[in-house]
């Protein structure tokens, strides 16, 4: 039997992982703000396939929702449908983006072209490793719900299990941080461009 928590410690670990997260893209961006100011650079223009990015990862977050709302709803297909999206999109958005870098390359926007360009990448690295991070998580769920969701009396358990909730609660979590983070970062260089 689990025991009764006020708040679950998943949830607890998940905000100081995410606290932890957000303090370090938040140093990375005063220190692109202090290097570009005080050494009179100017900002890397972003390539295109960044913009549409984001588009990509704004749909992860609208299917990962309507994927819960099917998981609430007992609907098996359509969730097994809105897991397969996210994960095929998240692998797109991974895909786009070293597309992306290699565009910066063939600009000759290099890493050690100067400090613009090396937070450009580094700050777009971290994000995408945060990506790769939360796959493995991902297809954790689409194997389990693959292997558990055969019977209607599977379905069953599947669904009313509430640590099969808080999991799911806990990977839209992130995968809205991650979301999220990315359209501060694509605002963040924009505006900079801008500036």
């Amino acid at each position: 039997m689990e025991r009764n928590y006020l708040i679950h410690p998943s949830y607890i670990i998940m905000t100081l992982v995410l606290v932890g997260i957000t303090a370090l893209f938040l140093g990375f961006s005063a220190a692109y703000l202090y290097n570009r100011v005080t050494e009179g650079i100017p900002p890397v223009q972003l390539p295109a396939l960044f913009y549409f990015n984001t588009l990509i990862l704004v749909g992860c977050s609208l299917v990962m929702r309507w994927t819960r709302q099917k998981y609430q709803q007992d609907d098996t297909e359509k969730y097994k449908i809105g897991l397969w999206i996210v994960l095929i999109s998240s692998i797109a958005f991974l895909g786009l983006q070293i597309l992306a870098w290699i565009q910066l390359t063939n600009s000759d926007v290099l890493l050690t072209q100067d400090n613009m360009a090396s937070y450009l990448y580094v700050i777009s690295a971290l994000h995408f490793l945060h990506v790769v991070a939360g796959i493995p998580f991902l297809i954790h769920f689409i194997v389990i719900a693959i292997k558990k969701m055969k019977t209607p009396v599977s379905v069953l358990i599947y669904f009313s299990d509430p640590d099969k909730k808080r999991r799911l609660n806990l990977l839209l979590t992130y995968w809205h941080y991650l979301d999220f983070l990315w359209i501060y970062l694509m605002l963040f260089f924009s505006i900079n461009l801008l500036v």
